[in-house]
């Protein structure tokens, strides 16, 4: 992890970067590397319905080439990742090529509540950075089986980690506590 320097951290559909989980992963990694929370162009004018994501990913890829030069850093030096529909959108920007350290996961949305013949996976096999993947094992966007199956198309080394109990948004200090230990523990997994 030497070139990696920094966490872009973004939010799901609804949500902003204000989310309770990306503050608690900022707060705990304060120390270690820079992290920016960072909300997409629809929600700074005040929308809370996102865009398709194909069209949030070309903003993402500008948006990553200013944070990465305000802290410093090549983007390639970055992590990028989110929850639900963050994630999404940065593991979409990662298969088209936007340089990256790695993602982090959250929520990732594989499919829509009660369709899980509607993957949102076609794009996993063109990425090659570690990614992990932190769930509920009560997510209805994706079953722990679910992403165990599909995530074995990903090119680059996965791990996953579940939080029992848990639905798409870890609501609980217990459960947000252990998805920022998760992450730390994962980032230190790969300096070792």
């Amino acid at each position: 992890m030497s070139d990696a320097r920094g966490l872009l951290l973004t939010p799901g559909a609804g949500g902003g970067a204000d989310h309770r989980t990306l503050v608690d992963i900022e707060t705990a990694l304060t120390d270690r590397m820079p992290v920016r929370r960072h909300d997409f162009a629809y929600r700074r004018a005040g929308r809370r319905a996102p865009p398709r994501a194909e069209n949030v990913v070309d903003e993402l890829l500008e948006d990553l080439r200013k944070i990465a030069a305000e802290l410093g850093m090549p983007p390639a030096g970055m992590f990028l990742g989110g929850r639900s529909f963050g994630g999404r959108v940065c593991s979409m920007a990662v298969a088209a090529g936007a340089p990256a350290a790695g993602l982090v996961l959250l929520s990732y949305p594989l499919h829509p509540p009660e369709r899980p013949e509607r993957l949102r996976s076609a794009h996993f096999g063109q990425i090659t950075v570690p990614c992990l993947f932190i769930s509920g094992t009560r997510d209805p966007f994706a079953t722990p089986d679910e992403l165990r199956e599909h995530t074995s198309a990903l090119a680059g080394p996965v791990t996953l980690r579940f939080i029992d109990g848990a639905r798409h948004d870890p609501n609980t200090i217990a459960a947000r506590r252990a998805v920022v230990k998760h992450v730390e523990n994962w980032l230190d997994g790969l300096e070792g």
